[in-house]
């Protein structure tokens, strides 16, 4: 008997706060379920031997990481909700005698409990979860289906030794609170608090500075270089600013609704209000982890959502043409040479021989070079090239207006130092250009131009100059340097043509192309008149493409569901806490004549005052930082903002439905319990 008390207290304990453990329990176990499918797909042998496989691999093994951390934050805010609930429980324990080190035998058979049903139910449901979750990986990626289940004994190593250290951190955090409170402290937990806040306008002014200066940048940073590197910079402001704002502001605004007598003095608004005073400033951290999960779910599923939906134009952003040939070389000369007409004569005979024909051909040379722009001047060998100033950073890229004139169809002339000009990423207004200290060019209009895709691979904007005398202006800049002293400007040749294959006929091509190209370049034929050469295919890198942007949609809605599940819990836990601290009040209230319904307006008037706030700046969040968000994706090929404004009202509009679904169950737990009908509610 006295070696099963403690088992059976802790059971008890669990089943007698059902409404609190079962969804933390829930909780739990989606959290196992989630790194265990992630971590099985990261490690699977036939994930990885499918085409592309590799780089979802990579991507997964990063979302391990991320559910990881997430869970341990995760899982010790929603123990805090348990244990404040238990304390009084635990201080009743004491007072009839049970000492702390009982009480810790207590928890730590709860814990034991919780962690046995949780990792034996998830890594159970993980297993069976996991070939679901292996055959939508297998469909993005285009490839044969295997209907076997199979066990990855390292990943059921790994989650069971994560979350067993998880529980056992959540353990040792509930032993530090029982050991330093005293047994009124644990009888009285619940009423921790109720004294109430006055407004912190030194929090809400620093909240508003925060606020205005990280939308501020979403909205004036041009750069997408720039946007990468203070887009962290950007979130962890407005994660600071919202907290500050929700614990701050919301008690103002409790404030400022007591002061307005047509709206306080009601009996839907006066006892929800009144009450919300008291526990504010912890209402609002919590409001502020609802809102930063809503928006970290709106920003990350539509992000992930628009580049699975538009990879193929992404991928074609990257790869215009489904051929691409490069050759690069020191000298101009190296594009009229003996070695690049046997090239050319390379392609056309392997096209004769397929029974092939060149579309959409794109034959041109360019020089290009990296400099930092100031003031309209290009230097090459400014130090900035290496960091210091990488925000001002370009790609620079010159080409003979007759192959501009080639490519696009146009009849453009030129005279002197004029130039076309054409950005990629962001814009170029001033009238002239130079490059470190040669003669400037002065800009005749700017133009759309076709390139080869590399630009799109480029993080930095690029340059394209398109100018009369290549041959003249490649030997005038074949001196540039850059910082160290080396060699800045080098030339490329670009060779690049549609067919109209299957994926496989155009892979056959360019396999063969490349093989003679090798065995050519091998030859005596001025062996070193080009440096490097290379061939890309659209078809070949097509897997590998869907693989990157099919993982990032994957592990995107994965992680968006864990958020979804963590602000409906955290709605639900405050709910619920907070539905046991009002109900001796509403007892109170029934009594003196308030009816069941008007209990229900007061309840529907606290959630709708306090729980649409998160939504609302989410949204808000959401639409700031959607100029932030496009830039970032132009790094990924994705120049579509029609496609992403689409797809992010989308996602906004269902999550909304989704947020308005979980505000009605969490009402209805709060007016079950503080209208005395707990288990009974009815909508």
């Amino acid at each position: 008997m006295k070696h099963t008390i403690y088992p059976r207290l802790a059971w008890t304990g669990i089943r007698k706060n059902g409404r609190l453990y079962l969804p933390y329990i829930l909780t739990c176990i989606g959290m196992v379920v989630m790194f265990y499918i992630v971590s099985f797909l990261s490690a699977s042998d036939y994930i990885g031997s499918c085409k592309g496989g590799d780089q979802m691999q990579l991507v997964l093994q990063f979302g391990c990481g991320v559910i990881g951390f997430f869970s341990a934050l995760f899982l010790f805010y929603t123990n805090s909700f348990l244990m404040r609930r238990r304390k009084k429980e635990f201080g009743l324990y004491n007072i009839l005698g049970m000492g702390k080190w009982n009480i810790a035998r207590v928890l730590l058979w709860e814990t034991a409990m919780i962690a046995g049903i949780s990792l034996l139910s998830g890594l159970a449901l993980g297993v069976l979860l996991s070939k679901v979750a292996e055959l939508c990986m297998v469909n993005i990626l285009q490839a044969d289906a295997m209907f076997f289940i199979s066990v990855d004994a390292a990943g059921i190593l790994h989650t069971a030794v994560l979350f067993s250290i998880i529980f056992l951190l959540i353990l040792a955090n509930a032993l530090r609170q029982l050991h330093f409170a005293n047994p009124i402290e644990l009888l009285h937990s619940e009423n921790t608090g109720e004294r109430p806040p006055k407004a912190n306008w030194l929090f809400a002014v620093v909240g508003v500075a925060l606020l205005g200066g990280a939308y501020y940048l979403a909205v004036t940073l041009e750069n997408p270089i720039e946007v990468m590197m203070l887009f962290f910079v950007a979130v962890i402001m407005v994660i600071a600013a919202t907290y500050l704002l929700f614990m701050a502001g919301s008690v103002a605004i409790c404030k400022v609704l007591q002061r307005n007598k047509k709206y306080y003095y009601r009996t839907n608004h006066f006892v929800s209000v009144s009450s919300m005073v008291y526990r504010m400033k912890r209402n609002g951290a919590g409001l502020a982890s609802i809102c930063i999960l809503c928006t970290m779910v709106l920003v990350m599923v539509s992000s992930t959502v628009c580049l699975y939906v538009g990879k193929e134009e992404g991928m074609r952003t990257r790869y215009p043409r489904d051929i691409n040939f490069y050759a690069r070389a020191d000298q101009f000369s190296a594009f009229s040479s003996v070695k690049a007409k046997g090239l050319r004569e390379i392609f056309s005979q392997v096209l004769k021989e397929r029974g092939q024909t060149k579309k959409n051909f794109m034959d041109y040379r360019r020089g290009e070079t990296s400099a930092v722009e100031k003031d309209g001047i290009f230097w090459t060998e400014d130090p900035g090239v290496y960091g210091s100033d990488i925000g001002k950073l370009w790609q620079v890229y010159l080409v003979p207006l007759e192959d501009y004139n080639s490519i696009m169809g146009e009849n453009e002339e030129l005279s002197g130092r004029e130039v076309l000009l054409y950005t990629t990423k962001r814009n170029y207004e001033k009238e002239e250009i130079s490059i470190s200290n040669h003669a400037p060019f002065t800009v005749k209009k700017t133009v759309d131009f076709v390139d080869d895709g590399e630009s799109a691979m480029i993080v930095v904007p690029s340059i394209f100059l398109f100018v009369a005398d290549f041959d003249a202006v490649a030997e005038e800049f074949s001196g540039l340097v850059n910082y160290a002293g080396n060699r800045a400007f080098s030339l490329k040749w670009v060779y690049a043509f549609d067919l109209s294959l299957e994926d496989e006929g155009q892979v056959e091509i360019m396999d063969e192309i490349w093989a003679r190209v090798k065995q050519y370049n091998e030859s005596d034929v001025e062996a070193s008149v080009f440096n490097s050469m290379q061939i890309e295919g659209a078809a070949k890198e097509r897997s590998g493409f869907y693989a990157l942007y099919g993982g990032l949609f994957f592990l995107g809605i994965l992680l968006g569901i864990v958020f979804v599940f963590a602000a409906v819990l955290i709605m639900y836990y405050k709910q619920v806490s907070e539905g046991y601290e009002d109900q001796s009040r509403f007892e109170i209230m029934q009594k003196v004549g308030m009816t069941k319904h008007e209990i229900k307006k007061s309840v529907n008037s606290q959630v709708i005052t306090v729980f649409f706030l998160p939504l609302l700046a989410a949204g808000t969040h959401l639409a700031f930082a959607f100029p932030m968000i496009k830039k970032c994706l132009v790094l990924f090929g994705l120049l579509n903002g029609k496609l992403l404004a689409v797809v992010t009202l989308i996602c906004f509009c269902i999550f909304a439905l989704l947020y308005v679904a979980a505000y009605r169950i969490t009402s209805h737990s709060y007016y079950a319990i503080v209208s005395g009908m707990e288990g009974k509610a009815r909508g």
